[in-house]
């Protein structure tokens, strides 16, 4: 008897789909597929993809937006991690913006977003004069660009993108 038979049959097949595809190749359409066909998507991919495309730019060319203010909230190596995330933040915005390959552009975004809400919002809870109301109404551009941002993760990028004629 071999390990093979104590086996489910699930487990003795490989990964294919009821055509015979395999699941690697599933996989590409799978990521681009838009759970939301609507054209209303577009809206939400225009205002996440301006904003971190700009913002992206903005780390390079002020460096009060830049390293300057990586330096103020106490960033190691602020200039390479200033810059870093501004490739990110252009790179991923552009994608987003046009609708190519946004499930994926959008998850770098969504690491920086919820750095930047932990490192510049939640502190303000705790500062002198500040609070939790204070923290709520400056944290709202960002809980905003978190919500488009796990929108687009679990929609998709919409009927008006490049995944979608791609699809």
């Amino acid at each position: 008897m071999s390990v093979e038979d104590d086996m489910p049959e699930s487990a003795r097949t490989p990964l294919v789909s009821s055509n015979g595809r395999s699941t690697a190749k599933l996989f590409w359409p799978m990521i681009i597929r838009s759970a939301c066909q609507s054209r209303a998507a577009f809206l939400v991919r225009l205002a996440v993809g301006l904003i971190f495309f700009t913002q992206g730019l903005l780390k390079y060319i002020d460096p009060n937006m830049g390293v300057n203010r990586f330096t103020k909230i106490g960033f190691a190596h602020p200039a390479f991690t200033a810059h870093f995330v501004g490739a990110f933040e252009i790179v991923c915005g552009a994608l987003v913006l046009v609708g190519l390959m946004t499930r994926i552009a959008v998850i770098p975004l969504l690491v920086v977003i919820c750095t930047a809400i932990g490192t510049t919002k939640l502190p303000e809870l705790f500062r002198t004069g500040q609070g939790f109301w204070f923290m709520v109404s400056d944290a709202r551009t960002d809980f905003s660009m978190l919500m488009s941002l796990l929108f687009l993760l679990i929609a998709g990028a919409g009927a008006w993108s490049i995944d979608a004629q791609l699809q």
